[in-house]
């Protein structure tokens, strides 16, 4: 089958073995020029030192570096957040969050460069690439799609490191990575090793980011955060961007060992996979705003709040955050989140995030009706009327059965 001429390619490059390959693949096998764009999503300084001159070895003409640390948080998390997503009541959408921004920033650069083309390194087996090509689907129709893994005979490690050995392309990968591991500002995902086996329990390179819970510290740690319309917006007695207040609980979160799950998930594509997740600041955060809706949203409010996170986790992990539905649960969720102010006092201690304190100046907890003392503004003989009319049709069913 022949293939489609391409003149110009931008792809998502991340300078490891996969897309250290696919760049000289992609000019050998299209005859085009290649664009390397990397995002810088908060993976760390550690993936991005060196990235752009390693690009260049492997053949791209030019590197781009988009800074997109701030934008994500505060554009992709912090939306999501409001609508209390987490994907199969465990996972809080690391990967999946960062992907649309992703996926928007290299088709800008696309138009800026005069591609005609758009790569990604995903796999055929995963779910990114459902992600990454849904959001090209919706940004950039009329851009071709070229995804290797789904093209080229290369099936293991040691193929690739051969294909960039026999061309003399320099690269730091080695048979010796035993983890698929990806990582952001959010959350650090560890997948493959002895992982692959749901009987063998994570050992300790498995997590790469917290503390075991049981080697943190014995004293807890006590965090403030100010919540504004379902924002963090001031932690511990400083205002603080989204993605700074990020940071900052990330740290104060992975030294007691927030965070960490390991769980055996539902891919777009129909198999399951194992992994072991670690978000420390955004599990204290998810905290956080819980707990002011709690004191805030009546219990109808509160329930269909409910009902948004589920429906936007399996959106946003389905690759479908540029679709009307996404848009739109994103829109109620912000509009619920408009009372949603207040302060939380959150405990950190072996491996748990726990509210001790809670207010609201928006507050439908009233201490002076929930009272179990003596009051003077609730006449509990008013309950009798409220549960016979509540109950009245399981009164009548009965009833009728009766006769």
């Amino acid at each position: 089958m022949s293939k489609v001429k391409i003149n110009k390619v931008v792809v998502a490059y991340s300078g490891g073995l996969d897309t250290s390959v696919i760049i000289p693949w992609l000019k050998e096998n299209y005859d085009c020029e290649v664009v390397a764009f990397v995002a810088d999503v908060g993976q760390g300084e550690e993936e991005l030192n060196g990235v752009e001159e390693k690009a260049k070895a492997s053949g791209a003409s030019e590197c781009y570096v988009a800074d997109l640390k701030e934008q994500m948080v505060a554009e992709y998390i912090y939306p999501t957040l409001k609508t209390g997503a987490c994907y199969e009541g465990k996972y809080l959408l690391g990967t999946s969050m960062a992907r649309p921004i992703i996926a928007k920033a290299q088709v800008e650069l696309a138009r800026q460069v005069g591609a005609d083309a758009l790569c990604h390194g995903c796999t055929g087996k995963g779910n990114d690439q459902v992600r990454f090509e849904g959001a090209f689907a919706a940004l950039a129709p009329d851009l071709h799609v070229i995804a290797p893994w789904r093209e080229w005979d290369l099936v293991s490690r040691e193929e690739c490191l051969d294909y960039l050995a026999e061309r003399n392309i320099p690269c730091t990968a080695s048979l010796t990575k035993i983890y698929s591991r990806d990582a952001n500002a959010w959350h650090v995902s560890t997948e493959g090793g002895v992982l692959e086996n749901t009987w063998n329990a994570p050992n300790d390179d498995c997590w790469v980011w917290t503390v075991a819970p049981e080697s943190a510290p014995d004293t807890p740690e006590y965090v403030t955060l100010k919540v504004e319309k379902g924002e963090v917006v001031w932690v511990d007695g400083e205002d603080m961007t989204p993605y700074n207040a990020l940071v900052y609980l990330n740290q104060k979160g992975a030294e007691h060992g927030i965070g960490r799950i390991d769980i055996v998930e539902n891919r777009l594509v129909g198999m399951k996979s194992r992994g072991c997740y670690e978000t420390p600041g955004g599990t204290i955060m998810m905290e956080a705003l819980r707990a002011v809706e709690q004191l805030v949203l009546d219990k109808t409010s509160f329930e269909f709040r409910e009902e948004l996170g589920v429906k936007a986790s399996q959106l946003v992990y389905d690759g479908r955050w540029f679709t009307p539905l996404c848009q739109s649960i994103l829109a109620a969720s912000n509009e619920l989140a408009q009372d949603v102010s207040g302060e939380v006092v959150i405990k950190l201690y072996k491996g748990q995030a726990t509210v001790t304190q809670k207010r609201s100046s928006n507050s439908l907890y009233s201490e002076e009706f929930a009272t179990f003392g003596a009051d003077e503004v609730y006449d509990q003989s008013h309950a009798e009327g409220f549960i016979r009319l509540y109950s009245l049709s399981s009164r009548i069913r009965a009833l009728k059965n009766q006769n």
